[in-house]
C-alpha cells in the first residue's frame, strides 16, 4: 500500500528548493527556513511495515517501562517526554531524512503518546471515548492550522522547521488518537485485541481500495490510514503481550517488545545502507558521496 506518491494537485506557497545540493534557500522568518531536503521518507512498503512495528512496540515498551521501573504511570511518561525531545533536537537539526533518527523519533514518539492517552484514562479518570474524541478534535485543529498557513498536508514537502513542526506534532496525536480507539474498542466495549487488529486491518484495507477505485485524496489517504496503523499495531502488541486470560498469546511485554524492536532495527539498518526509502535524485546523491 503506498500513498503520496504525487503532489501535482498541491501547490506549495514556497519557492522550490535550488538544485544544487550544498545551499539552501532561506526565507524571512526563522520558522520558514527552507531546508536541505525532505525529512521525512518516501511511502513505501517498507514505511508501512516498520510504522507497524514501531507502534506496536509503543505499546508494549509503554506497559513494560510502566510495570519494571518502579516510576509510576507520571514518572514514566515524563522521562520517555524529555528522551524524545532530545532526539526531536537531534532530529529538527538534520539537514535531510535520516533513517535512524527519524525511526527512533517515531518510536518514541509511539510510546509517549501511548502514555499520554493512559494517563489521561488511568491517572486523570477521563473516559475513553471522551480522550478518543479529544485527539480527535486535536488532530484536526493541528491539520486545520497546517494547512491554513502552508497550504498543504503532505509529507513530500516536509522541507521547513514549521512544517516539521506541524507533522511531529500531528504524528504525536495520531499516537495518542490511535491508542485511545484501541483501547476503547478492544477493552471497554469487550471486543478483544485479535478481532480490534482484524477491524482495523480491514478499514485501512477500505481506505486503499478507495484510493484505488473511488480516487481518494493521495494526501488524505495517507493520514487516514497512519491513524488507522496505530490501533492496528496496539492491538497486535497487546494480543501478543497479554495473558492469556486476557485474551492474549501471553509472550509478555519484554518479548514483544525486544522482538518488534530488533526487527524495526534490522529493516533501519538495510535501508541506511540501500536508501530505497529515499528519492532517486536523494539515492544518486548519497552512492555518489
Amino acid at each position: 500500500m503506498t500513498y503520496e506518491t504525487s503532489e501535482t494537485a498541491e501547490v506549495s506557497p514556497e519557492p522550490s528548493a535550488p538544485s544544487a545540493p550544498s545551499t539552501a534557500a532561506v526565507t524571512s522568518g526563522g520558522g520558514h527556513r527552507r531546508l536541505r531536503c525532505n525529512k521525512v521518507p518516501e511511502v513505501t512498503a517498507y514505511f508501512w511495515v516498520i510504522k507497524v512495528l514501531c507502534t506496536t512496540v509503543g505499546e508494549t515498551a509503554a506497559d513494560l517501562l510502566n510495570e519494571n521501573l518502579g516510576m509510576g504511570l507520571t514518572g514514566v511518561s515524563a522521562l520517555m517526554s524529555v528522551l524524545l525531545a532530545a532526539v526531536l533536537v537531534v532530529q529538527f537539526r538534520t539537514s535531510a531524512y535520516r533513517p535512524g533518527v527519524y525511526w527512533l523519533s517515531v518510536a518514541l514518539i509511539s510510546v509517549v503518546g501511548t502514555l499520554v492517552s493512559d494517563n489521561l484514562t488511568d491517572n486523570i479518570g477521563v473516559p475513553l471515548p471522551v480522550s478518543t474524541a479529544v485527539f480527535a478534535l486535536a488532530l484536526a485543529v493541528v491539520f486545520a492550522v497546517w494547512y491554513r498557513r502552508e497550504h498543504t498536508l503532505s509529507i513530500h514537502s516536509i522541507d521547513t522547521v514549521s512544517r516539521e513542526a506541524y507533522y511531529w506534532l500531528a504524528v504525536l496525536f495520531t499516537f495518542a488518537l490511535g491508542t485511545a480507539a484501541g483501547d476503547l474498542l478492544a477493552e471497554r466495549m469487550d471486543l478483544g485485541y485479535w478481532p480490534s487488529a482484524l477491524l482495523f486491518a480491514l478499514a485501512i484495507a477500505v481506505v486503499a481500495l478507495a484510493r484505488r477505485t473511488l480516487s481518494l485524496d493521495a494526501v488524505w489517504g495517507f493520514w487516514i490510514a497512519y491513524v488507522l496503523t496505530r490501533p492496528l499495531g496496539a492491538s497486535l502488541g497487546d494480543y501478543l503481550s497479554q495473558a492469556h486470560g486476557d485474551g492474549g498469546l501471553g509472550l509478555g511485554t519484554v518479548v514483544t517488545s525486544v522482538l518488534f524492536l530488533a526487527v524495526v532495527l534490522g529493516l533501519v539498518v538495510f535501508l541506511t545502507l540501500t536508501h530505497k526509502d529515499v528519492t532517486e535524485e536523494r539515492r544518486q546523491e548519497a552512492h555518489a558521496r
